[in-house]
């Protein structure tokens, strides 16, 4: 059994048994008390009948059918409603994407039923999708969310401006499309375009001298048996570019960046100026194939790196 398979077991039973024991304290509520209600999530039961592999799908479909939305209670029970939707993000990481897109575009189509609720769920949005701090950040599930938005008449033409906004840079550099091409400097002048990089893997890392965070992406990198195995067989390359205009602060850091690494600088600034990628949040990491292919967009975590190589290589075999 691999990984994927088990967890998306160990999540479907984990709402199972949630359900049950929410369920079974709602019987024992309605047996000793007649004058309140606690407030809780209604939790999913997967029938029996649906086979192991189709029960994250199946929370996904439906994890939201139980959960009333005109009651705006829920909106300041945090606990209770962010919480599910956390849950609810964690099971969209396995199922397929049309499924995880279309759930989204239901649930905020069924939070339009009070404004509250739909403003509630706005936020959520940009909180757990759209924040580059979020660890559940995805413009796959971004997109459909932002795409419901600005059909929602929930919200006016000015306050669709944002969302708007939101989407366009989301829809750049997808997973499975071609990366924006961009020519790099390098310390002695020299020009070169990214798509010119011949290499089965390319690591984008774009970053700022003396970023804690920078420095922490780097490291990590290197410490990586795996990925420091493949540049040194030439499988993998690194193009680290510094997308800002400080280009003394840019020289005087440039002998940190490993040997092997290509460190680069935007000298035309387009990376920034024109917007090619996502710099909301820096570092950020690219991961394209040899056909400059986005596999990982603006990720920040090199285990999703090393995990996204590792299927990539399977898949071959």
């Amino acid at each position: 059994m691999n990984f994927r398979y088990a967890t998306i077991i160990a999540a479907a039973l984990m709402l199972i048994s949630c359900g049950q024991r929410r369920a079974n304290d709602n019987e024992t509520t309605e047996q000793t008390a007649t004058t309140s209600t606690e407030l809780s999530f209604p939790s999913t039961t997967i029938p029996e009948m649906v086979p192991p592999a189709d029960r994250a799908t199946y929370l996904a479909e439906h994890f939201w059918d139980r959960f009333d939305f005109s009651d705006t209670t829920y909106c300041n029970q945090p606990d209770i409603t962010e919480q599910a939707y956390a849950n609810y993000l964690n099971i969209l990481r396995y199922v397929e994407p049309t499924v995880a897109a279309q759930s989204v575009s239901a649930l905020m189509k069924s939070a339009e039923v009070d404004s509250t609720m739909f403003d509630y769920f706005v936020s959520l949005t940009d909180k757990y999708l759209y924040d580059p701090n979020s660890p559940f950040r995805n413009d796959e599930l971004l997109i459909p969310a932002l795409e419901a938005m600005i059909a929602s008449p929930m919200l006016d033409d000015v306050e669709k401006i944002r969302p708007q906004s939101q989407l366009d840079m989301a829809q750049k550099n997808r997973i499975g499309q071609k990366a924006n091409d961009f020519r790099y400097t390098l310390h002695d002048g020299s020009t070169g375009r990214m798509y010119s990089i011949e290499a089965e893997y390319l690591i984008i890392f774009i970053n700022n001298p003396d970023c804690p965070a920078c420095k922490a992406i780097r490291e990590q990198i290197c410490d990586s048996p795996m990925l420091s195995e493949m540049i040194e067989r030439g499988v993998m390359k690194v193009l680290a570019i510094y997308p800002d205009e400080d280009i003394t602060a840019w020289l005087n850091y440039r002998h940190n960046i490993p040997a092997s690494w290509i460190n680069s600088y935007d000298k035309q600034l387009r990376l920034r100026d024109e917007e090619l990628y996502d710099l909301k949040a820096i570092p950020s990491l690219y991961l394209l194939d040899s056909e400059k292919r986005v596999m990982l967009k603006d990720c920040n975590l090199v285990p999703q790196i090393e995990e996204a190589i590792y299927y990539a290589e399977q898949s071959k075999q």
